[in-house]
């Protein structure tokens, strides 16, 4: 079975999720590409192009954030693989215990992202640069991907502990064929 399309109705919606989250990762790294040519031409020009290193910043941080449920899933991660194959009859409980910190620890993150999206728009917090942009408006895509990822975590902590397996394709091939 691969890590994609599962048969039940909820782990599609959840992989297409994390594909989603992908797509925008990808389109985030793009639109990066546009604002550091945009950058390039401004200095060659001798135009200015305030928030510029500002909005390069946010474009990274988001598809960062944005991409890490679906390379989590697709095997992409830094896993360890080593460590799990030693404890031979006992892998079980070493992917159950990873699954568990990934899952607390990635919860923690996705609610203070939360929490940091609530509290600028709150104070209406603006960048420091000349852009002065709301944060709060580039805070909710790396909260987002917070989020994702750990309900990733937690859809692959409960896969495992219902069906001995995870949702991570070993290939590090995951896509939307079976």
């Amino acid at each position: 079975m691969s890590a994609s399309f599962r048969k039940h109705p909820v782990g599609n919606a959840l992989d297409r999720l994390y594909l989603s989250a992908g797509y925008l990762a990808a389109v985030c790294l793009f639109c990066l590409l546009l604002v550091i040519v945009a950058q390039m031409v401004a200095r060659w020009t001798g135009l200015t192009f305030p928030g510029g290193t500002q909005y390069a910043g946010y474009l990274m941080a988001a598809s960062t954030f944005l991409a890490f449920a679906y390379t989590l899933n697709s095997g992409a991660h830094i896993r360890v693989g080593i460590f799990l194959a030693v404890l031979g009859k006992q892998r079980f409980l070493g992917e159950i215990w990873c699954l568990v910190i990934g899952a607390i620890a990635s919860s923690y993150v996705a609610w203070y992202s939360f929490k940091l999206v609530y509290w600028s728009r709150k104070f209406n917090d603006l960048s420091q640069g000349l852009d002065a942009t709301p944060l709060w408006y580039v805070q909710i895509p790396v909260a987002a991907g917070a989020i994702i990822l750990a309900v990733c975590f937690i859809d692959n902590l409960l896969t495992m502990l219902f069906t001995g397996r995870d949702n991570i394709d070993e290939g590090g091939e995951a896509g939307l064929t079976e």
